[in-house]
């Protein structure tokens, strides 16, 4: 039997489900339907203890250390972590994949996953993944089509034509997002399938139909991943090669023109969790069909979805309604123009607000920070730096720093001192001073940061020394 080695795809901005997903911390990478987040479920369910291969991972260079830490934490330890300098859709993508698949088994098959969606039937999608498995060992490619539930209009759809197999059939064609008429009509002529972004290649097999279907996509691909380079544990791609990709995605690159896909209809209980509307009716709901999570207060609710993340949220007398708050923005929308928080976004960006694509809580490799208060000349910040992890050796033009350890253990360098901080202890670093904050200890360590100056940005670090090989920000 082949070896089938997961690719899971990371990109996405998930802006429908803003605020909570932001650019700089997309749906993927929070726990929107349970204890872990959607990437780490994503991996769960094609662990190496359910038969697979270790993954690859494919992700952008800003999101790079929050993939790698949801990936240890998970204890699965991938093939390869490629960056794309640039996103270039899921044709490019998955080129490189396959040359990182190939460089682990050059026979292996390759299993194609967004790692934003959510399965409810885990054990009825790797059995799909067994059945096709023996399909595209012979050739063919194939596609995961989503058993409509109704007539959706979020989705494209894919067309399936002649019986080819056991559970799989012909190609007949690929169709965009419908109108609501539209898409009543493919339910009611059957046979049509919700596109699912999920693929299953012969890696050998994919190549070629790449190099002959989309030979720009193939050369720049081959290209920036033969002039790749090692980067801690990432594999980072030659930018200027990749860059010459055309931003194309592999249906439109390949499985549209190609006459070897075929379609497996499957009932797994799938959902992109594209909007809030689809968190909300795959979330468990209460006896009023409403959704409730964090510090919530009702009063007379009915079939809405109520969420904080942040400040004590009190509702009275609502129906279908969605209210999001996070500690920076609220968002309240009806659940019937969900798929309109996009434009809300859109005009966030037009307007140059910073709430479009940061949160108030940043992550970074060694832990993450947030921020409390800012205003003239001074900002504070809860900053948590994980066990054994440390922040690069570092100084400020225009700014002075006061620590205060809330919990755990800081190891504090600052110029030629290096000494230990415990909790309710505190230090001055001053304007100009080189220094550095570590956690030695085996707990996290929680510190409260007052900065002061004339100038706060997060531009204003000079690294000298940094284990993550940042050289800013």
């Amino acid at each position: 039997m082949s070896v089938i080695v997961p690719v899971i795809l990371c990109g996405g901005g998930g802006s429908r489900l803003w605020p909570l997903s932001r650019k700089s911390l997309p749906k993927q990478f929070l726990p929107l339907v349970g204890s872990q987040t959607m990437l780490q479920e994503t991996l769960q369910r094609v662990a190496p203890s359910a038969g697979f291969a270790s993954p690859v991972l494919i992700c952008n260079e800003e999101h790079r250390f929050l993939v790698a830490e949801q990936t240890r934490a998970t204890g699965i330890q991938p093939a390869a972590i490629v960056l794309e300098p640039v996103g270039r859709n899921t044709a490019p993508a998955i080129a490189v994949a396959a040359r990182a698949v190939q460089d682990v088994d050059p026979h292996a098959l390759m299993l194609v996953l967004p790692s934003d969606h959510v399965i409810g039937k885990a054990d009825e999608f790797r059995a799909a993944v067994a059945a096709a498995a023996a399909s595209a060992a012979d050739g063919a490619f194939v596609t995961f089509g989503i058993r409509p539930t109704g007539p959706h209009t979020g989705y494209g759809y894919i067309e399936a034509g002649d019986v080819a197999g056991d559970g799989l059939f012909a190609i007949r064609r690929f169709h965009e997002k419908p109108t609501l008429q539209t898409a009543t009509e493919y339910l009611d002529a059957g046979g049509f399938y919700w596109n699912s972004g999920m693929f299953m290649f012969p890696v050998a097999g994919i190549l070629q139909e790449l190099d002959a279907l989309a030979p720009d996509v193939f050369r720049a691909a081959l290209q920036a991943y033969g002039a790749r380079s090692a980067d801690l544990d990432f594999v980072r791609l030659s930018r200027a090669e990749f860059e010459e990709a055309p931003d194309v995605s592999i249906d439109v690159a390949v499985m549209e023109q190609t006459r070897r896909g075929l379609v497996m209809p499957v009932d797994i209980g799938w959902s992109d969790v594209g909007t809030w509307d689809a968190l909300w009716e795959i979330s468990p709901q209460d006896d009023t069909r409403s959704v409730i999570v964090g510090d919530v207060i009702t009063n007379g609710v009915t079939g809405s979805y109520l969420r904080s993340e942040g400040p004590m949220v009190a509702a009275v007398g609502v129906e279908d309604l969605i209210v999001v708050a996070t500690r920076d923005a609220v968002l309240v929308s009806s659940l019937s123009h969900a798929q309109d928080v996009k434009k809300v976004v859109e005009s966030l960006i037009l307007e140059h607000r910073s709430e479009a694509e940061t949160s108030d809580t940043v992550y970074r490799p060694w832990g993450n920070y947030t921020g409390i208060d800012l205003g003239e000349r001074f900002q504070v910040k809860r900053i948590v730096v994980e066990p054994g992890k440390k922040l690069s050796l570092q100084m400020h033009h225009h700014r002075a720093e006061h620590w205060i350890v809330v919990s755990g253990t800081a190891e504090v360098t600052c110029d030629d001192r290096t000494f230990l901080l415990n909790e309710n202890q505190s230090t001055f670093i001053p304007q100009g001073a080189v220094h550095r904050l570590a956690n030695p200890g085996r707990i996290p360590l929680h510190l409260i940061e007052v900065q002061s100056g004339s100038y706060l940005g997060e531009d204003d670090i000079v690294r000298i020394a940094d284990e993550f090989g940042r050289v800013a920000g």
